[in-house]
């Protein structure tokens, strides 16, 4: 087992809630400013919901490009509406 799994293979026992996805594709990455950060927005091959995390600086484009991934699943309500998210904590380059 390479120290990459190890590590993420103790970060999923600590955290019962943590997901994670290997080789995911990346369909769309957007990128916006909110206050003092950018907020990055993925979408994936294969799954309907976005998947988000911030940053302070802006970061290349990710279209096209396969990800690992380690996240949180979220929802938020807006305007009454719920909507499923996916709050990235985690995200590598293959």
């Amino acid at each position: 087992m390479s120290k990459h799994n190890s590590d993420i293979g103790k970060l999923l026992k600590k955290h019962r809630q943590l997901n994670h996805l290997d080789v995911a594709k990346v369909i769309s990455h957007v990128q916006r400013e909110s206050g003092d950060w950018i907020v990055n927005t993925l979408m994936l091959e294969g799954y309907d919901v976005p998947f988000k995390y911030k940053r302070k600086s802006a970061y290349k484009n990710l279209e096209g490009a396969r990800v690992n991934l380690t996240y949180y699943s979220e929802t938020k309500s807006v305007s009454g509406v719920e909507f499923e998210t996916m709050k990235v904590v985690r995200i590598r380059r293959t």
